[in-house]
């Protein structure tokens, strides 16, 4: 979705910005966790509201072996800063999970998360 002036956006692993993106990588390096099927409730100039997946590889026995495992999330995110590429943009710098039916394992119920910028 298009930018809007004043409106924070996502700044995806390819360092695009993103407005209400219904897929995102979490894990940049390796793509063993991402975010999808995303539907946005709110895109606020503080805040946002989603609901959606988080697809986790359990990396077992190895993570090349593993299998990708989907639980419904709620995802928030907040927090905007400018941008240090684009200092005339804002974007979200912190992400907070909330799993709502199952978990991956060794997470909590809540995951916080620092989004890069």
């Amino acid at each position: 979705m298009k930018h809007q002036a004043g409106q924070p956006v996502m700044v995806d692993c390819f360092w695009h910005a993103q407005v209400r993106p219904t897929d995102f990588i979490l894990a940049c390096g390796d793509g063993n966790s991402r975010l999808t099927s995303l539907r946005w409730s709110q895109w606020h100039p503080d805040s946002a509201v989603a609901e959606g997946f988080n697809v986790v590889n359990d990396c077992k026995p190895y993570c090349a072996a593993g299998k990708f495992h989907s639980y419904p999330v709620i995802v928030r995110l907040n927090a905007p800063q400018p941008w240090k590429k684009h200092p005339d943009l804002s974007h979200y710098t912190q992400l907070s999970l909330v799993y709502t039916h199952g978990k991956p394992d060794g997470f909590g119920q809540w995951v916080d998360l620092p989004l890069w910028n």
